[in-house]
């Protein structure tokens, strides 16, 4: 499976990774290594206890690393409970909604993350 294909097939930015990274080795390097680096089991964990700093430091690094790698939907995802819990802000979202966001984009990540494991062979 070729670095396109991995894209495709997960529904990623491959584009918008190249142009932010410039070289596929750096893209394969950091694509292998996003589902390692613990940030959504860590914003996972927050939203269980609704740790509004936890919540808006995972989701901000997650947005961050996602819009690099060109995981569009996933930093999407992670910029609405971003701006959920920025501070001082205000919340718009009821515990529950923000909860059903986790999940899809728990969903989301694990799609995703299946997806590299076949790319890296895992």
């Amino acid at each position: 499976m070729t670095l396109q294909e991995l894209y495709h097939s997960i529904g990623g930015d491959y584009e918008q990774a190249a142009r932010i990274l410039r070289m596929d080795k750096l893209i394969d390097k950091h694509i292998r290594k996003f589902t390692k680096n613990g940030i959504v089991e860590s914003l996972l964990a927050a939203g269980e206890t609704m740790d509004a700093t936890a919540l808006f430091e995972a989701a901000h690094a997650l947005k961050g690393v996602s819009a690099n790698l060109g995981l569009t939907a996933l930093a999407d995802a992670a910029s609405e409970i971003t701006e959920e819990f920025r501070p001082g802000g205000s919340r718009k979202l009821s515990d529950a909604v923000v909860s059903e966001k986790l999940q899809k984009l728990g969903e989301c990540y694990r799609a995703i993350a299946e997806g590299i494991g076949q790319y890296a062979g895992e």
